[in-house]
């Protein structure tokens, strides 16, 4: 009987230390993203682990069908390895202060337990093994405002889960960086052009620009030549108070209130303004030398702000994202929308009949972003005493947030117009 009661107790305690095991290893592989915020609030688990870890299980690269619309859909709650956002704070260190939504205390997570669902398809998760793989010695650029650069960070954060890159930019300038992905050899580089042609601010106390609307911006027209991608975006600068030039003469203005100047509509300069990038960028060798593919990014909304301008205490507080019944595109958002459109199509159209060796691509993201009020910094990118310009942040996005659906949505486009046809990593 002693025996018996002797074997009972060894086997249950083998089975406790086993239990033990178990649990320690199952909370080494998914410790709470969350531990890692300010503040702490253990509620998700993480993402996978930074560089160094092993790459997904499959090998595969998932690519939707050809006559799936990923630009056109809902939002539906995510569920399983969907709700899971994909890096945090602690293990991307390209976050920006004014992006890092949990480190200042934002309350609610439901921001990123949402996926994007096109009408006819699943979107895949993002792949960043595939991605790499995908661009393997290539380069990329992203050209256009702070919206630009918060996109290229997206895209560094989703690639630390493979690998961190080394910074070669030649300059101090942060809003100037080239970085390598030396194992890929992918190159990836930041313009900041929030106009995409030369501007000055001739009135920083007014806050008036002028705008010469037929010059590209030197600062990332020549600095472009040799990449293969160039990712362009640009809209929210246009509400400034701004002076129009053409042919080095004053056409025309938006709310410079001079007399004999005529006030022409913000979608004029937009306009112009896109079309001379597109211009530059499609010429080839004539004009700036770039020969790889132009990727232009429709606008991110600028209708966010709810119960003010953003100088007004206009704010955003939604805490989910609209149904795609409940909004759409209305206003300055399909104005400024319309025109990044028809500039594409104009320049699709010229680089053809022209045999331009450039290519063009739509990556239409605005009518997905519409609905995503939720997801910006509103007050949660600094502390509550501090004294910034834009208090409420309705224009950036949360990192990690919906804005890396940008960059599912890159790969998507990628894969499809990628030279080599179907591959797998």
């Amino acid at each position: 009987m002693k025996m018996l009661q002797f074997a009972s107790r060894a086997a249950l305690t083998a089975a406790l230390a086993i239990a033990v095991v178990v649990v320690l290893t199952a909370s080494t592989r998914r410790p709470s993203f969350l531990r890692r915020y300010e503040p702490t609030v253990a509620t998700l688990p993480s993402a996978a682990s930074p560089s160094g870890s092993a790459p997904p299980t499959s090998n595969v690269v998932v690519r939707v069908p050809r006559d799936c619309d990923i630009f056109r859909g809902e939002w539906v709650p995510a569920t399983g390895d969907g709700a899971v956002p994909y890096y945090t704070n602690a293990t991307c260190g390209e976050i920006q202060e004014h992006q890092n939504c949990m480190k200042y205390g934002r309350p609610d997570l439901g921001f990123l337990r949402w996926r994007w669902r096109p009408e006819r398809c699943e979107l895949p998760r993002f792949d960043a093994a595939a991605f790499l793989e995908v661009v393997r010695g290539r380069s990329m650029a992203f050209v256009g405002d702070s919206l630009a650069r918060n996109h290229m960070q997206s895209l560094m954060c989703l690639l630390s889960k493979v690998e961190y890159p080394k910074d070669v930019s030649t300059t101090m300038d942060p809003e100037f960086r080239t970085l390598h992905y030396e194992s890929h050899n992918f190159t990836i580089a930041a313009f900041r052009s929030p106009y995409l042609v030369t501007a000055n601010q001739s009135d920083p106390a007014g806050g008036m620009w002028d705008l010469y609307l037929d010059e590209p911006d030197a600062a990332w027209v020549t600095g472009v030549a040799g990449f293969d991608y160039v990712v362009v975006s640009t809209a929210n600068w246009f509400n400034r108070p701004t002076m129009f030039y053409e042919a080095g003469r004053l056409v025309g203005c938006h709310h410079c209130l001079v007399p004999g100047v005529a006030d022409l509509k913000r979608t004029y300069s937009l306009r112009a303004a896109l079309r001379t990038a597109l211009r530059a960028l499609t010429a080839g060798g004539e004009a700036g030398g770039f020969n790889g593919t132009v990727i232009v990014r429709t606008l991110s909304p600028t209708s966010h702000f709810e119960g003010g301008e953003w100088n007004k205490g206009g704010d955003c507080r939604r805490t989910r994202p609209y149904a795609a019944n409940e909004t759409r595109m209305v206003g300055l958002d399909l104005d400024f929308h319309t025109v990044q459109v028809d500039e594409f199509r104009r320049a699709e159209a010229t680089a053809v009949a022209s045999r331009s060796t450039a290519r063009l691509l739509l990556m239409d993201t605005t009518a997905a972003m519409v609905l995503r009020p939720d997801g910006h910094p509103s007050r949660y990118g600094h502390w509550a005493h501090e004294n910034v310009t834009l208090y409420n942040d309705c224009v950036h996005w949360c990192l990690p947030g919906p804005i890396d659906v940008w960059n599912e949505m890159l790969l998507q486009l990628l894969l499809h117009h990628h030279q080599s046809g179907e591959f797998s990593v």
